[in-house]
């Protein structure tokens, strides 16, 4: 909110903002300024790159300048046209202030035009101070955000870094289940099962459940994600924010589908909800 009188004409410029992936300005004024939209919606555009934005401009004038004046010119036109109405008897005639004032000319108001020339460096002055407010508090927002877009790419990746260990432990396992398997349904007869095809099995098993490129796909989207939040330039980062949560989700549900074990699912688990929060967050950063 920022606020200004001048005059005896009182402005009142207050800004709100809500999440949006792209820029959109709501601009509401007063129907005699009603011409000064596009110049304000410009002005929001080079300050602001993403939001709904939406400006209300109050004008109350209650200045000398509000009540019109009298065009004394038309008046006495009038008047003279009156006076050389043959007939007329001059001594009894009677003049009506509010029809006179009534007569078309007589009370001459300011245009819209005149109006905005005199408000614009007041009007643009109190948007500009709305703006720095606005953006002040998007920097301290935007504090609280960093420090959880922080947090939840250190929850990730935690978290993958044991799903990479637990891997070759799966494979280990699976190799010793598949054997203690296929020896009880051999316990009763002479066969025996060779360990080139237990390997075979094993080897399918652990190329089918493979997960290193999934893994190492993430891995790189997290380095990407912690360049860009560490970022000191200025550039928007919601929307490629956004979108590398998506490519991350990705390559979790990768990861998900090829694993049958409860550990890595946990994991994987953790690791969406953490992606999730990072969507919600992006939502809220430019």
């Amino acid at each position: 909110m920022a606020t200004a009188e001048v005059g005896g004409v009182h402005f009142s410029v207050e800004l709100r903002s809500l999440n949006n992936k792209y820029f959109k300005a709501i601009i509401r004024l007063p129907e005699e300024l009603q011409l000064f939209e596009a110049e304000l919606e410009s002005q929001l555009t080079r300050r602001l790159t993403r939001g709904s934005v939406v400006l209300n401009l109050r004008y109350s004038d209650s200045s000398a300048a509000a009540a019109g004046r009298v065009n004394t010119a038309a008046v006495e036109r009038y008047l003279q046209q009156l006076l050389a109405v043959p007939g007329l008897s001059h001594a009894a005639a009677r003049i009506d202030l509010g029809s006179l004032l009534a007569l078309p000319g007589v009370i001459v108001t300011d245009t819209g035009e005149d109006r905005i020339e005199r408000a614009r460096p007041v009007v643009i002055k109190l948007v500009d101070e709305a703006c720095d407010r606005l953006i002040a508090m998007r920097v301290r927002e935007g504090a609280v955000v960093f420090h959880e877009l922080h947090r939840h790419g250190a929850t990730i990746g935690v978290r993958l870094a044991e799903i990479a260990t637990r891997v070759p432990q799966v494979v280990e396992q699976y190799q010793e289940r598949l054997r203690v398997r296929i020896n009880a349904l051999l316990a009763d007869s002479a066969a025996a099962v060779r360990d080139e095809d237990l390997l075979r099995e094993v080897a399918v098993y652990a190329e089918r459940s493979d997960v290193a490129e999934e893994v190492s796909r993430l891995s790189g989207h997290l380095e990407q994600f912690a360049e860009i939040i560490d970022a000191t330039d200025d550039e928007p980062a919601g929307r490629t924010l956004d979108f590398l949560a998506q490519e991350m989700l990705r390559e979790a549900n990768t990861i998900a589908s090829k694993s049958s074990d409860g550990e890595i699912s946990r994991r994987i688990v953790e690791i969406k909800g953490a992606i999730d929060r990072i969507k919600e967050q992006a939502a809220n950063v430019e």
